[in-house]
Formats: C-alpha cells, structure tokens, sequence
C-alpha cells in the first residue's frame, strides 16, 4: 500500500515534522473508499521544540480557533493531469493565533462523505513558511502530487478512474500552540482536470483565394485508466482565424467533434493568416481553455 504523509508541522523556527498513515486501495466504484482520514484524525504530532499545550494554555489562556486565509490550490488554476505523467502542484494558506502556530494539513478529496471519500490526493512531506511575526504563518505552502493510472497492489494511481475529473474538496487543518484548533473538510471546491489535445489541418496550401479551405483535427482527452488519450467525441469547438499582421484570433464559425473524436469543416479562404481550433473547457477537461496549434495558410 502507499504511504501517505498526512500533517506537516511548524514551531518556532518552523520545524517540520509528519505522521505517516497507509491508505486503503479503492475499487473503480470507489466503494471501498481511500482510506482518508478526516482532517480533524491528521492532529496528532509532536512538533520538536513546540510549547506543550498544557503550559502554553496555562501562561496565554485558551483563545479562539486560529485564523484561516489565502488558501490557494495550484495558484488558482484548474490542476489539469494528463495519461501519464504526474502532476505536482503547490497548495498553500496564511494562518495566525495569537499563541503561534504548531501544525497545518491541506488535502484534496472527492465525493460527498469525507469519511468514506474515494479520491484522496494528502500532501507531500515538509511546510515552508514565511513568518510574519510570533503569532502568524503567512504563505506557508506544501506540495501535493497526483498520479495517473490504476491501483495496483503498490498503491500507485492516485486518480485510478475517469469519474474521479471534476470538482473535489479541500480539507484544511490548523493547530495552535494552545492546542486551539480550525478544521474543516469543506473548506473549498477546486477542480482535478483530464488533459485533452487538439490538432489542426488546413489545406490545401497554399490556396487560391476565393477557393474552399479544408480544415481538419481530432480532439484527444487523457484517460487516466488506460494511459492513453482517447477520442474526446460530440463536443462544440470553435474555428478561429487571425489574419496576417493581426494579434488576436475572432471566431468564425462553430464546428462539432465526431464519434471519433475527429473534427472536419471548411470555410472560403480571402486572406492570408492562422486558423485554429478553440475549446473553452468543461468541468472534467482542461479548463479554461484547450487550442489546436495555428496552422498559417498563404492565400494566393
């Protein structure tokens, strides 16, 4: 099974330290769950050179819970994996109370229980932080990998389904010194996207202006059970067309994929320029957007 890191720690000088907890392996169904621990089960490390709660309690009071912000996924973008390769990203948080911060968690989870969760994406070892003063952590950040692919008896495939693309939770955790505590499983929504690929075809080049263009592409998503890219079929795209010594490209016209993924439409060629093929998102692929490369045709 895979070993999940799942508290980092700082003190004083922002010591670092982890609890180390196995995840179960799940079913495609996600029945079994991951084997996620709530983010109230991740307090329980010692922080070496940390003020005990009991004397830190006895010397400040106990105060409310510690103070939450700027918490920020993959700086505000979508986390978009492709068939293959893993994807490592930064998650990070401002946090203060006023007697000092002792340890923070952030995680990414998906499905409605967070108790029987069947994607768990936990953080990698280590915090850092820049401290601001003796009761605040500010921009502390961590880094969180996922992996493409199915479970197998290593653990390894941390998005082992298709179904797993699209909105997931994240779970947030801050402990003071005083042992005070903020933890919330639903902090947020970030979306863990599939990677798609667009390809273009104009032809033929170069063409004799007023004639018929032809222009052709597949649309390809990643498919995190098989390691490949499959065809990404029946979805709206837009042709786009930027004219020689322009900066920007405007819609022409809206052109559809097939049930194989391939796309094919045509349009009168007047002037020299790049045509591309433009996808704006979807809530499982690449968002915000997906273009083909440009593909310059001179008009004759």
């Amino acid at each position: 099974m895979r070993t999940r890191t799942t508290v980092a720690a700082v003190s004083g000088a922002l010591a670092l330290s982890a609890l180390v907890m196995p995840a179960a392996q799940a079913g495609t169904d996600g029945s079994a769950g991951v084997g996620r621990p709530s983010v109230a089960e991740q307090h329980g490390v010692a922080v070496p050179g940390a003020v005990s709660g009991a004397s830190r309690s006895a010397s400040v009071g106990a105060q409310a819970a510690p103070t939450v912000s700027n918490v920020r996924i993959n700086a505000g973008k979508s986390v978009v994996v492709g068939s293959q390769s893993a994807k490592t990203f930064t998650v990070s948080l401002t946090a203060s109370h006023p007697s000092g911060i002792k340890s923070l968690y952030i995680d990414l989870w998906h499905g409605a229980d967070p108790d029987a969760a069947d994607g768990w994406l936990p953080p990698a070892e280590g915090v850092t932080c820049a401290v601001v003063s003796s009761t605040t952590a500010a921009d502390c950040k961590m880094t969180i990998t996922a992996r493409p692919g199915l479970n197998d008896p290593n653990g390894k495939g941390d998005l082992y389904a298709n179904i797993l693309a699209g909105t997931w939770h994240v779970g947030v955790g801050v402990w003071a010194n005083d042992d005070s505590e903020y933890v919330n499983d639903f902090y947020k929504t970030h979306r863990v996207q599939r990677n798609a690929v667009l390809t273009m075809n104009a032809s033929p080049e170069p063409v004799r202006k007023g004639s018929t263009l032809s222009l052709k592409g597949a649309f390809t998503r990643a498919n995190w059970e098989t390691g490949t890219y499959s065809k990404f079929t029946n979805q709206y795209l837009q042709l786009q067309f930027k004219k020689a010594g322009s900066t920007a490209y405007s819609k022409v016209k809206t052109a559809k994929s097939n049930s194989y993924g391939a796309i094919s439409t045509s349009n009168t060629a007047v002037y020299d320029g790049t045509w591309r093929f433009y996808f704006s998102g979807a809530s499982t692929t690449t968002s915000p957007l997906t273009v083909s490369p440009g593909d310059y045709v001179d008009v004759r």
